[in-house]
């Protein structure tokens, strides 16, 4: 399995005599397992606390500005003039790991990788970010807008380490890659959050929906 040859486990120390520290220097070396355990057990293990577990090296990539979403709802402006409302929007944005499993706000993963991040940078990493506003937007006749946004996301790489009380799938310790993505706080790297307005024409199912009789005389339909 692919995976598992990406795995990596070590022994444990020992008090040893003098005779058997060449030998022992060459077994607590990394080595590629061919059996063993999953990446996602390993995590697993770590989110449970059933492997002491922490997550070595982090290395924070540069921050980039992350896709446009929709944040509001559909606003269809089903009169014959442009027409300004006010729209709420909120967004939520969560962190994946490498093989796209969630990182749980709150959850042991979470505040391994930011114990590493905050001793290796001097500044805390979140596992998810929320942010909500309102601001006017104005539609043109025929056309439905809405609000979309951006957020800045920043990679941080790192190993984790496993280490069980009882040798687990062989071994005491069991180490993994990984990269997980997350949000990054506005103008990391000089990078932005960006909230943009965007709109589309009707299409001809959308209009017709607007001359029905629950929405006559109404200048808006909304819509998620």
């Amino acid at each position: 399995m692919a995976t598992n040859r990406a795995l990596r486990h070590g022994g444990r120390a020992v008090a040893l005599t003098a005779t058997a520290v060449g030998m022992v220097a060459a077994m607590a070396l990394p080595a590629a397992a061919d059996s063993g355990p999953t990446r996602k057990e390993l995590i697993a293990d770590c989110a449970s606390g059933l492997g002491k577990c922490s997550f070595n090296d982090p290395v924070l990539g540069k921050a980039y500005l992350g896709d446009f979403r929709q944040v509001s709802d559909s606003l269809y402006n089903c009169s014959t003039s442009p027409a300004t409302q006010s729209m709420t929007w909120s967004d939520t944005v969560g962190s994946t790991d490498s093989v796209g499993v969630s990182i749980t706000v709150g959850g042991k993963i979470a505040d391994i990788i930011d114990l590493s991040v905050t001793a290796n940078y001097s500044h805390t990493w979140s596992s998810s970010h929320s942010e909500s506003s309102s601001l006017n937007m104005t539609v043109q006749p025929g056309e439905v807008g809405w609000i979309s946004r951006a957020q800045v996301m920043q990679t941080v790489s790192g190993t984790w380490q496993t280490h069980y009380d009882s040798p687990k799938w062989g071994h005491y310790y069991w180490y993994v890659p990984d990269t997980v993505t997350g949000p990054a706080p506005n103008a990391t790297d000089g990078v932005s959050n960006a909230v943009v307005v965007k709109s589309r024409k009707m299409t001809a199912q959308e209009q017709a929906s607007c001359s029905a009789k629950s929405h006559q005389g109404k200048t808006f339909r909304l819509s998620r």
